[in-house]
């Protein structure tokens, strides 16, 4: 990376880097603003319960295969130009995504958005670390920091208002004019960067890992649906995805200049982190996939009401990211990652006794709860997991550790949702095998009156109360489920080394 005292002033770097910020918010908002949506969504396009979590898988795992190369395309074409196609292509597919009138075509154009976004985040990183001095680098990264996290706080309230008053497609069309304004000022102000054509691209290597992670996350997300293996479909997807991820590794193993390098691996506290922030991905926003559903078709909240309840999720992160950057130095970075767990199992574990019933502020207090977790995990983990690699490796290290992130949330969403609807149908199955005559239940005369098994509109109430119930508890597996992997990432802890200082300008690379 280029120092920012030999690298050509921009024309005016405030413009470029409100410009620059303007793109990492748009693109940060749309990692959550489709969640209280959801449910429009599902009935617009008449999908399943599993089906409509498509929208957000085909988003996290287009981003998760195009991060990595983000670099080769800014140093092979220029930044500027890689940026401003990533500003329009994202808008472009935006407003596809808000004209879709069936769910393949929402997948489809979410996951060219998810392509085209993926560049934004690392590319703008590079962009402000080059264009401020050492000096100012801190606030920068700082500011670059809290750009990314608008999108958890904003996201579901401003979901929630435009589908309210207007339409769920808004939720994409409002990309419009947020990114003409900062394709504009990127055009005008911003200067390229030198390009080098002799560099070069891993294709096999990347598109072997893409192909494997692609037939993977369609193998979960239409394994429910065909009933897995009994289906020759899903053969064919796990058998592409086992054969793509073996060329991959042997191709990693033998090539000279291959797409990852594996060495890196060979490094304690990088291996652990990969496998430490897949389990952070899988907990954060596969909770957040659980909500939407649970807040407004089990609890019956307005679309506003359930954006405005999630919303202190986010603020918890952002309070903590700023309470954690001054613990660091001070207390051991191990124990904030344990603390950082132990807050989100604590919140998983309250969640396990929700009922439609639980309040407001419960819900508030216990998101604000996981938030903070969160916000004890990021910064820390990030730190210790580069501490100990060589800096000539962090920017290959920085696109692997992202993909990993994203791999786990996409694995995430698309496990509990299946474990969801399946866990929803045995403990259906198990609940009404006790709607018996000789449940003692119906000797109570306002029971047998309002769920009179013998009349239809008293099979009708059973089974409307039934479906509550086993949804209920299904809800209650799946947060146990995080819990679990919370407190089973705790050991981890343990192997990692010590990190005595923080690398710099590195720990806001995983915040998108």
């Amino acid at each position: 990376m280029t120092d920012a005292a030999t690298t050509p002033p921009p024309v005016n770097r405030f413009a470029v880097t409100a410009c620059t910020i303007l793109a990492v918010v748009m693109q940060a908002l749309d990692t959550t603003i489709a969640n209280v949506a959801l449910p429009y969504m599902q009935g617009s396009v008449s999908a399943s319960a599993d089906q409509i979590n498509w929208v957000l898988t085909s988003y996290i795992v287009a981003a998760a295969i195009m991060t990595p190369p983000s670099g080769f395309l800014a140093s092979r074409f220029g930044r500027k130009r890689v940026l401003m196609v990533a500003v329009a292509g994202f808008v472009i597919t935006s407003m596809l995504c808000g004209m879709a009138q069936s769910l393949s075509q929402i997948v489809a154009f979410r996951l060219f958005q998810g392509f085209f976004g993926a560049c934004l985040v690392p590319i703008a990183q590079s962009l402000l670390l080059d264009i401020y001095t050492p000096k100012e680098r801190g606030s920068a990264m700082a500011l670059f920091g809290v750009s990314v996290m608008v999108g958890p706080v904003l996201g579901p309230v401003i979901g929630g208002w435009l589908t309210d008053h207007f339409s769920w497609r808004w939720i994409f069309y409002i990309n419009l004019p947020i990114g003409i304004i900062a394709f504009a000022g990127l055009s005008f102000f911003m200067r390229e960067s030198p390009t080098n054509r002799q560099t070069k691209l891993d294709w096999l290597g990347f598109g072997s890992l893409s192909l494997a992670i692609a037939a993977m996350q369609i193998c979960l997300d239409r394994g429910s649906q065909l009933d897995w293996f009994s289906s020759f479909e899903i053969i064919v997807e796990a058998t592409v995805a086992a054969a793509a991820f073996y060329i991959f590794l042997v191709h990693t193993f033998t090539a000279e200049r291959s797409f990852v390098n594996p060495r890196m691996f060979l490094d304690r506290n990088f291996s652990i982190g990969m496998l430490f922030i897949f389990v952070v991905g899988i907990t954060y926003l596969a909770s957040m996939a659980l909500m939407t559903p649970y807040l407004q078709t089990l609890m019956g909240y307005p679309v506003v009401t359930a954006g405005i309840v999630m919303g202190p999720r986010g603020v918890g992160t952002m309070v903590c990211m700023i309470l954690v950057g001054r613990l660091m130095g001070r207390i051991d970075i191990r124990l904030l990652l344990t603390a950082g767990l132990l807050l989100t199992a604590w919140a998983m574990y309250d969640m396990m006794g929700w009922t439609p019933d639980v309040s407001q502020w419960t819900i508030a207090s216990t998101g604000f709860i996981q938030g903070m977790g969160l916000g004890f995990l990021f910064v820390p983990l990030t730190t210790v997991t580069f501490a100990t690699l060589p800096p000539e490796k962090r920017a290959d290290g920085t696109g692997l550790y992202n993909l990993s992130r994203n791999i786990g949330s996409s694995v995430g969403i698309s496990v509990v949702s299946y474990l969801l609807v399946r866990n929803g149908q045995v403990n259906h199955a198990e609940l009404a095998s006790h709607v018996t005559a000789v449940n003692h239940a119906f000797d109570h005369g306002a029971v047998l009156h309002a769920m009179n098994p013998l009349t239809a509109a008293g099979r009708a109430a059973l089974d409307k109360m039934i479906q509550m119930q086993s949804a209920i508890i299904s809800y209650a597996n799946d947060f146990k489920l995080m819990m679990i992997l919370s407190l089973a990432a705790i050991p981890l802890v343990l192997l990692l080394r010590r990190a005595s200082t923080p690398p710099p300008g590195d720990h806001a690379v995983v915040m998108e």
